[in-house]
């Protein structure tokens, strides 16, 4: 049987355990931290208000064993880690806790911070949960492709950043499903209500395209500028990114068409204007139309079925969890080719 460890007050109080784990010291404001007598053997629960927490976890078991994390909204927070027989391993990572839990025109979904086991054979020895401290925050604005899906088989990209991320960075991902430049800017529950969250030295990622399918070149580019001047209002950085590339394949194996390019119906080339207001506002660019362009022409009509949903819903939009797992990693390297987080706080 699996023998689980409280963590309490400044070190890990346990018995026989073949290295310690000693806790930061708690702030004046916060209570003492949160340990494992909030878990069972496949979850764990923690009520607590919205905001930013620090979780560490200390993996091992007498067995062999591999412990992937998810939380909230099937957001991965921890990659499969395997520990060998009698070993342990500790790993940390910051989560944004909300509601709503996940869309933010979905339903509320459970409150305080809600965290499941996974992998071949999780084994979870401690864990211990504090607010985070001065936590950088990575936000999203986006769409479908983005969002935190709420089933299987569905995962945008950013419900898969946070694996790659360390303790001190978090994503807040407010990405909703059928949004476009011009719905988001218009319904309170996205912009306006994000906007305001917004602190000083926030990355804030916006890759909107996919549902302006009839918005004409002039309202997109304003669309897209009105969103970079309030992030920088707000003393957050912009980070523009243009859209995944639909599965949409020529007779030659190339995507060079209007409908896996993200080119509207009125001719709209929606890559190349976020390109064009990247150089004009001075913003930083991850071009991940180019790079999901490559990756998918590289692996061609068959293989690249598996990032998608085609196999499951005949759909070459959506993403499936390895799909939106390997987008996702395509933005975590952007993001450190541009220096935009700092190396030690990202997983590679």
């Amino acid at each position: 049987m699996r023998r689980f460890t409280a963590l309490c007050g400044a070190t890990l109080t346990a018995l026989a355990l073949s290295t310690t784990l000693t806790a930061a010291p708690a702030r004046a404001h916060t209570a003492r931290p949160l340990g494992i007598d909030h878990c069972t053997a496949t979850a764990c629960h923690f009520d607590l208000p919205p905001g930013t927490y620090d979780v560490t976890v200390r993996l091992g078991a007498a067995t062999a064993s591999a412990t992937r994390i998810t939380g909230e909204t099937r957001r991965t927070l921890l990659p499969e880690t395997a520990v060998p027989a009698g070993g342990h391993a500790t790993r940390s990572f910051t989560v944004d806790v909300r509601t709503p839990e996940g869309e933010p025109t979905g339903p509320d979904g459970s409150l305080g911070l809600d965290l499941a086991l996974g992998g071949s054979a999780p084994a979870l020895d401690a864990i211990r949960v504090t607010p985070a401290g001065h936590a950088r925050r990575i936000f999203l604005i986006g769409d479908s492709t983005v969002c935190d899906q709420p089933a299987d088989p569905y995962s945008g990209w950013g419900q898969q950043l946070p694996q790659y991320l360390r303790e001190g960075l978090s994503v807040a991902n407010h990405a909703d499903s059928g949004e476009s430049t011009v719905t988001y800017l218009q319904d309170p529950r996205l912009w306006a209500a994000v906007r305001p969250l917004i602190r000083p030295g926030d990355l804030v990622l916006v890759q909107l395209a996919h549902n302006d399918k009839t918005t004409d070149e002039a309202t997109y580019r304003a669309n897209l500028e009105t969103l970079v001047a309030g992030i920088r209002d707000r003393g957050g950085q912009p980070v523009l990114v243009t859209p995944v590339v639909r599965r949409w394949f020529n007779a030659d194996g190339t995507l060079d068409n209007d409908t896996a390019l993200l080119v509207n119906g009125l001719g709209v080339d929606h890559p190349a204007v976020i390109r064009s207001v990247a150089a004009a506002e001075d913003v930083p660019l991850i071009d991940l139309t180019a790079k999901t362009k490559q990756l998918v022409e590289s692996l061609g009509p068959e293989a690249s079925k598996a990032l998608y949903l085609y196999n499951e819903k005949r759909d070459n939009t959506h993403t499936s969890v390895h799909g939106a797992t390997v987008f996702a990693g395509l933005v975590r390297d952007e993001l450190l080719a541009r220096h935009l987080v700092p190396e030690g706080r990202v997983r590679v």
